[in-house]
């Protein structure tokens, strides 16, 4: 029910269309990785899922922020069936998401790490590759989403009328012979070359 509100007034108020550029919907395994630049990223690109494959696609979010506070927590859990990350743990932070994976679901990601206000994507951290490496079968599928530091800024307390789109392009692949930096260059390209065709 909680889940329904939230993706119809975000739709009313920011849109939050998908534009299936270089793949289709599928139920195939899938890492979607996007820039990141509002809290609004989130339930923007997992309501831009067909309804079918949202049980199974989790996004990935902070535990220190999505576990404060019931409400939050809640929203995070139980309505966008988030995987929350420790990023103070000393532990694998990536721990979570394989298990995930290894239950045979999608994930969610956003490699940056923090939201950023810069109009392109900053620099990736390893994660992505990590998850790359390890699971050679999951589709890494990028994902651009326009608009949504305009739409929900750092500091406001509602989302301006603003028109937010998420962009899915071609799955990329790790070769064999990649070094991290390169693949983790390359996915960022594919990102950011998805905003440059709006």
């Amino acid at each position: 029910m909680i889940g329904a509100l939230l993706r119809a007034a975000t739709r009313f108020l920011v849109g939050g269309h998908a534009r299936w550029q270089g793949c289709a919907p599928s139920s195939a395994q899938r890492i979607y990785f996007a820039n990141h630049s509002s809290h609004l990223d989130t339930l923007i690109l997992w309501a831009a899922l067909p309804e079918d494959l949202r049980p199974t696609t989790h996004p990935v979010a902070a535990q220190d922020y999505w576990g404060k506070g019931r409400l939050r927590r809640h929203i995070a859990t139980k309505v966008l069936n988030a995987v929350l990350v420790d990023r103070s743990t000393r532990h694998d932070p990536l721990a979570p998401l394989r298990a995930a994976l290894d239950r045979g679901h999608s994930l969610i990601l956003f490699p940056e790490g923090t939201r950023s206000s810069a109009t392109e994507p900053g620099r990736f951290k390893g994660g992505l590759h990590h998850l790359a490496r390890d699971y050679p079968a999951v589709e890494l599928v990028p994902v651009h989403l326009t608009n949504l530091a305009r739409a929900y800024p750092k500091g406001a307390i509602l989302p301006a009328p603003i028109v937010c789109t998420a962009s899915f392009g071609a799955p990329i692949a790790l070769a064999a012979d990649e070094t991290k930096p390169a693949f983790l260059e390359r996915a960022r390209q594919a990102v950011r070359t998805l905003g440059d065709v709006q």
